[in-house]
């Protein structure tokens, strides 16, 4: 019951109120920027290479680890299983509104993260302190938005719907007791974590081109043996962006605003669009062309939801599974497994590695802003809720754990997006 509520909410203001935010700000961005997303791409990727050339300043963390530290959090399982549960609920068509997501996405995205580092400030660790709580303040004319932020960041922050996947896919495809799994990841994520985002940046770096890598050559692989669909598949995301489908085998049908939710809600999901934790880790860069690291976040949506993304929906799609009923947690394993084998034993294994920088990632940021909220107590609590939440929702229904996720996400692109409207002349759509 308390879960059904949840999910009526959550649709609601997936429905209506971010999907306001996200296409009238985007679009507003957009014009106002003319379409500098668009416009300025090669000159971006361009910036992105010169940073690999920059040495390490006197202060804050190497502009690429921070880069890499940031997709690390959206490039995960969130774009292998999250999204297509755009397309179980709301069909094929809610790919059209995912793509819609991201580009108005990529330029909220540089502006939250252009005005956390615009507003950032020194700490005493020799590095910076940034986000939407040192910014929002200014916005909303009142110290209040800062705790209530950094609390809703600290519930995004430990990444409970990951975990659940995770736990249950190694446990249930190398058959190892659950309880033993969610001990072991556990104690790998609290370990890890106490490095911060520096060594969160040194992990993803690391692993982050890798997956990118191979997870593209197999599914193009899977698309290239079912060119001949694709003609329908298309037409079937574009029709039906705009009108309500039809029930087919396990898919329930859907209505066009929902459909409109299901692509929006998870495409922001998966790419962080809006929620704020971006701009906590980018305001740590050691860079003083804040236009110029503010800019990579378009790379990293383009790669999240422009590739990753799509050809998640695509696989599943083009083998015809997305309507079979098959649980979401295998639906991209069981398209992979019919082309490449012991699916069983990789698929696990790149869902840890995936789900585990993410999650680190996450959990990092979220330790900062409980430390935002108190130097004393707000780490040790945060941990404590890390340590009961984590293994508690590791034997829920993965929908539930996901729900909770989303919400807290609309709730923190609500606020981000209304203070970075109300902040919007502060924003330079620049590489300077």
């Amino acid at each position: 019951m308390i879960f059904d509520t949840l999910e009526w909410v959550n649709e609601f203001v997936w429905g209506h109120i971010a999907f306001a935010l996200l296409l009238g700000l985007g679009l507003y961005f957009s014009i106002h920027s003319r379409f500098f997303q668009i416009r300025k791409f090669g000159s971006i990727f361009r910036s992105f290479i010169s940073f690999f050339e920059d040495t390490q300043g006197a202060k804050g963390i190497h502009p690429v680890k921070v880069f890499f530290a940031s997709i690390g959090g959206c490039i995960g399982i969130g774009n292998v299983v999250g999204i297509v549960t755009a397309i179980q609920i709301g069909g094929p068509g809610a790919l059209f509104w995912t793509w819609i997501g991201g580009l108005f996405g990529m330029l909220l995205q540089y502006s939250e993260v252009y005005l956390g580092l615009k507003h950032r400030i020194e700490n005493k660790q020799g590095g910076y302190d940034g986000g939407p709580m040192y910014f929002l303040p200014l916005a909303y004319k009142g110290k209040w938005i800062a705790p209530v932020i950094c609390f809703l960041l600290c519930i995004y922050g430990v990444e409970i719907f990951m975990f659940n996947v995770m736990a249950d896919s190694l446990s249930v495809n190398w058959n190892i007791n659950l309880y033993l799994v969610v001990a072991t990841l556990l104690v790998a994520i609290l370990v890890v974590a106490k490095g911060g985002i520096n060594r969160v940046g040194e992990i993803c770096s690391a692993l982050i081109p890798l997956f990118i890598l191979i997870y593209v050559f197999m599914s193009l692989w899977v698309i290239f043996h079912h060119t001949e669909q694709l003609p329908s598949i298309f037409r079937s995301i574009f029709e039906g962006a705009f009108t309500a489908q039809a029930a087919k085998g396990a898919f329930a049908g859907s209505t066009v605003m929902l459909t409109i939710s299901m692509g929006l809600s998870r495409g922001a999901y998966s790419g962080d669009i809006g929620v704020g934790y971006t701009s906590v880790i980018y305001a740590e860069s050691a860079t003083k062309k804040i236009g110029k690291q503010a800019a990579m976040t378009i790379i990293g949506i383009f790669l999240d939801t422009f590739v990753i993304c799509t050809l998640s929906i695509l696989v599943v799609l083009s083998t015809g599974n997305w309507h079979t009923g098959t649980d979401v947690t295998v639906m991209v394993q069981e398209a992979l497994g019919a082309h490449f084998p012991y699916m069983h034993l990789f698929m696990p294994a790149f869902l840890f590695l995936l789900g585990y920088t993410t999650i680190l990632t996450y959990f990092v940021v979220g330790a900062k802003c409980a430390k935002f909220i108190s130097k004393k107590w707000g780490p040790t609590l945060y941990y404590i809720y890390a340590c009961i939440a984590l293994p508690l929702f590791a034997f829920v229904d993965a929908t539930q754990a996901f729900v909770i996720m989303s919400l807290s996400g609309a709730l923190l692109l609500t606020l981000n997006l209304i203070g970075i409207f109300l902040l919007r002349k502060q924003v330079h759509f620049n590489l300077d």
